[in-house]
């Protein structure tokens, strides 16, 4: 289950929550396919002004994105293309949404879970 936890600056975040969701899930979906739709979790956090920085100075041109991952995705033999293609879809929906002054200050981790470390509704998912 690709689950996502992206954190903007509140003032870019802010009406853009229905689109935002959207246009993350298609970039999974765009790179997975779609039978993982259903499957995709976004989780959107507002960040206050003043607590994104950057360089030592506060910025509203950052966004973070967490994208948690089975372990298994940097195993395949196609690895590469699949994370590159991840990152590249994730960032281009935040700056499609809120704006392409953030394309330079997005960061997309990929977090994996090996599978006996992921539960849904309390049980492990296989």
């Amino acid at each position: 289950m690709p689950h996502l936890t992206v954190h903007l600056p509140e003032n870019r975040l802010t009406g853009n929550e229905p689109m935002l969701v959207a246009a993350l899930t298609d970039a999974i979906v765009d790179v997975y396919g779609e039978w993982a739709r259903d499957l995709v979790s976004v989780r959107l956090t507002g960040v206050p002004a003043g607590r994104f920085a950057q360089g030592g100075k506060a910025v509203d041109t950052t966004a973070s994105v967490i994208l948690g991952v089975r372990a298994g995705v940097f195993d395949r033999p196609d690895a590469a293309q699949i994370t590159a293609r991840l990152g590249t879809a994730l960032t281009d929906a935040i700056t499609r949404v809120v704006g392409d002054d953030l394309r330079a200050g997005t960061m997309v981790e990929l977090v994996a879970s090996p599978p006996e470390r992921t539960f849904v509704g309390g049980a492990l998912t296989v």
